[in-house]
């Protein structure tokens, strides 16, 4: 359900996610979300320390009237919460299908969770389903989000929320055309009500192709991010270059720091 929210009006949402017991969901934690729609950048909240309100903000325009610094720790604050609402959600899809591995007998809804997740993530068998279930250091995904919108400027982060070019082939779903074709055919982006869509969605990239089965294999030893962005290099076009520019933005902003970022605790609730 969509509602519209004036400049000064916070809305909670909750959203639910089914964590740490078996898979019929017996034990669930709550995002207390709130979604600002924002009219003027004034009301993206600055991060001062690690623990984060989950803000899912939405109707970001204007960062390029901002000076460079100002516009980056905007823009870092503004998409950070989604990040680490969409890594919540899929640490506990991975939990969840961790229970089920080591449940002996099923049920119904136990396996229409499981088909539905293996569908998903493109995975073979439970244990290649857990192996594609990857997130990326906070530092990683920031980088890749600066340099895919132009630290916020991009048509595709203004009009669609979408912060990794992420193509659409369904003309069933909500999507925007791109300024150019590819091939004499008009290529379409998937166009998301907020942030967290968009970061789910490429986790999903990430986790469902078969360019990316280094990094998924790299992510079960190290969670360093400047190992990790060696395997990106199949997310451009540009290859070694793509990854070059991800380590020196990571490093120039000094986008490690917000690998410890998390969802303040008061936000969660126990079901």
């Amino acid at each position: 359900m969509k509602a519209v929210y004036h400049a000064w009006c916070f809305a909670c949402i909750t959203l639910a996610f089914a964590v740490l017991a078996g898979c019929d969901g017996k034990q669930t934690y709550v995002i207390k979300s709130k979604i600002i729609k924002v009219d003027s950048l004034d009301q993206i909240v600055a991060m001062h320390d690690s623990l984060v309100c989950p803000i899912l903000y939405t109707n970001i325009t204007g960062l390029e009237h901002l000076p460079l610094h100002q516009a980056k720790r905007k823009f870092i604050s503004a998409i950070l919460p989604s990040i680490l609402v969409a890594k919540h959600e899929i640490h506990n899809r991975k939990t969840k299908v961790t229970a089920l591995r080591d449940k002996k007998i099923w049920n119904n809804s136990d396996s229409a969770y499981y088909a539905e997740m293996k569908r998903k993530y493109n995975a073979k068998n439970i244990d290649d389903l857990l192996n594609r279930m990857v997130t990326l250091p906070n530092s990683v995904v920031l980088a890749q989000a600066a340099i895919e919108t132009g630290w916020g400027e991009s048509r595709f982060f203004v009009q669609a929320s979408n912060l990794f070019g992420i193509w659409s082939f369904n003309d069933q779903e909500a999507r925007i055309a791109a300024g150019k074709n590819r091939n004499d055919k008009t290529i379409f982006l998937r166009s998301y009500d907020d942030m967290s869509r968009s970061i789910s969605d490429y986790f999903e990239v990430l986790a469902r192709h078969n360019a990316y089965k280094g990094l998924r294999s790299a992510h079960q030893r190290t969670n360093d991010p400047y190992k990790l962005v060696t395997h990106l290099r199949n997310y451009s076009e540009r290859k070694g270059w793509y990854t070059r520019q991800l380590r020196k933005v990571i490093r120039q902003n000094n986008l490690t720091r917000y690998d410890r970022y998390r969802i303040d605790p008061d936000y969660l609730e126990l079901e």
